[in-house]
């Protein structure tokens, strides 16, 4: 049997290494810091009810990435600085309003979709029912769309929910998460995603041409939640036509009456604006500097851009200011670690991470170029993990360990692995003291979509943490309900807490933590795979 942090262990059970070992009085001092002496609260509320929704090179992101780099050398953060990356346009909305005239005159919940154009005015047209989901239909409606307001969603049903919205993790569920993922590199799949990522320019390219003066897509949750995503940023790549997101109750309506003879008639204003005076995005950093210049560096990011139809609260303030509240402790206790801490805001995570892969190919790794130039315009999260090879940056075996928030605001209850089997006795060694602060799960289980997956493959050791669910997938990211009121403050605590814990145990462990091989092109998982024709 083995003494660790007080605790007893089997060491057949839990390998260990007495590298890792640390004294629980520093964790009791990141406790006290992190729950007596919080500025969560006051930090988070500043970026939601002040600055608000902020989309990427927006004026509200600019204001939040100034916001940002003053309170990190308020705390006495080192080398706080803004590193761009080049991005496209900003966009913000000014107002909106969408409105039925005909048969009757009924005020609709409706946002404008992001980075299309505004209506320069108010457009007035009867609507067409025409469901475009792939490049086949769009035969379908040819010569049928001119100077309609075209609604591209199929109508469907509509739901009731089943479960009620908001949870925390079981136990039991927690258990079920470890299980070990084998990889499947699919090339009918990777095209497939391709293809979804160039849709959105091909329809609006049809729409245009065929005289349509608006679209209209249906909000994918229920419950009068709009979102209003949207990915024309880039600078030569603006939609022609004016696009609103409509509640999925209000969108149904219009698909019932344009079954009948009153077909309705749209009142669309759509107020925008285009911010094109820097269309470079940044990447906030700040270091916390370690005593052993050669040890390399540890980091924490959280993406700090977010959509508008609310304050963007869950989805990212949430991870931000735990990031930042981490930076606050940690450089509140005066902590001398041997490698430097470094902590990060990235930009651009909700257009595909771009901020983060920026970063890792400007610092890490890069990745081979893509042949059509078509391709190479979308995000990495269409394509980053096809591009090969992986080659190495000088600054490669620098980076000991990256730990992402980006799961809303629920407590931690432990961490993803993403199948690097040989952390897992040190990340359960690391999380054992916090097991009273129901944080014990260390799961094979990788999980994506977010800034750790560009450090991830190209062999880093980076990490996403296990967080209660709370509302934040059912209802809340990236919808009109993300505000303040669905923040958990003291889970935001309880996780600075953790996460300050454990970028000191990553900053003083004697060597980095264990990586996986440089990732090389892989084999197709499934060559005999054919496309499905008939599949949209």
């Amino acid at each position: 049997m083995k003494l660790i942090y007080g605790l007893v262990f089997s060491a057949a059970a839990l390998p260990v290494c007495a590298a890792d070992v640390v004294d629980l009085a520093a964790l009791d001092r990141i406790v006290d810091q992190g729950f007596n002496h919080s500025e969560i609260a006051t930090t988070v509320a500043h970026l939601t009810d002040r600055i608000g929704g902020r989309m990427t090179n927006s004026p509200q992101m600019r204001e939040a990435e100034v916001w940002a780099q003053q309170r990190l050398r308020h705390w006495g953060l080192s080398n706080v600085r803004a590193e761009g990356f080049e991005f496209g346009r900003g966009w913000s909305i000014e107002s909106s309003s969408v409105r039925m005239v005909a048969p009757r005159t009924l005020t609709l919940r409706a946002i404008p979709i992001a980075w299309t154009p505004s209506t320069q005015g108010a457009i007035t047209a009867p609507v067409i029912v025409a469901p475009l989901s792939d490049e086949r239909d769009f035969e379908k409606w040819r010569g049928r769309l001119r100077g309609k307001i075209v609604l591209v969603t199929q109508p469907d049903s509509g739901s009731e929910p089943d479960k009620a919205p908001f949870r925390r993790h079981a136990n039991e569920t927690l258990a079920q998460f470890d299980t070990y993922q084998q990889p499947n590199h699919s090339e009918v799949e990777r095209q497939k995603l391709l293809q979804r990522g160039l849709f959105d320019r091909r329809q609006d390219e049809f729409l245009a041409a065929e005289g349509a003066v608006a679209w209209v897509r249906k909000a994918y949750r229920d419950g009068g939640l709009l979102h209003g995503e949207g990915y024309g940023y880039a600078s030569g790549m603006t939609p022609t036509l004016p696009g609103v997101e409509l509640a999925a109750e209000d969108y149904r309506k219009l698909a019932r009456l344009a079954k009948t003879t009153a077909v309705p008639e749209l009142e669309i204003v759509s107020n925008v604006r285009f911010h094109d005076q820097d269309t470079q995005a940044y990447n906030i950093l700040a270091d916390l500097p370690g005593q052993d210049r050669s040890a390399g560096y540890v980091m924490a990011g959280a993406h700090l851009d977010s959509w508008v139809a609310s304050d963007g609260a869950q989805d990212n303030a949430a991870g931000s200011v735990v990031v930042m509240e981490a930076a606050r402790i940690l450089r509140a206790l005066n902590v001398k670690p041997k490698r430097t801490i470094r902590f990060v805001l990235w930009s651009g995570e909700e257009q595909g991470m771009l901020g983060s892969a920026a970063y890792v190919e400007r610092h890490i790794a890069t990745r081979g170029a893509l042949d059509d130039p078509q391709l190479a315009r979308l995000p990495p999260y269409y394509t980053w993990t096809m591009r090969w090879p992986v080659t190495k940056q000088p600054g490669y075996d620098q980076l000991a360990a990256y730990f992402n928030m980006d799961n809303g605001s629920g407590k931690v209850r432990g961490i993803y692995t993403e199948g690097n089997l040989a952390v897992v006795p040190i990340f359960k060694q690391w999380l054992a003291p916090f097991a009273s602060m129901g944080a014990t799960a260390v799961v094979a289980k990788p999980t994506g979509s977010t800034d750790h997956v560009p450090f991830q493959s190209v062999g880093l050791p980076g990490f996403q943490f296990i967080q209660d669910p709370l509302d934040y997938g059912s209802r809340v990211a990236h919808s009109s309900l993300d505000s303040y009121d669905h923040l958990k403050i003291p889970d935001l605590q309880q996780s600075a807490v953790i996460l300050a814990s454990m970028l000191l145990l990553s900053a003083e462990r004697d060597a980095p933590l264990p990586r996986m091989p440089l990732p090389s092109r892989p084999n197709d998982t499934q060559p005999f795979e054919y496309e499905d024709d008939a599949a949209h």
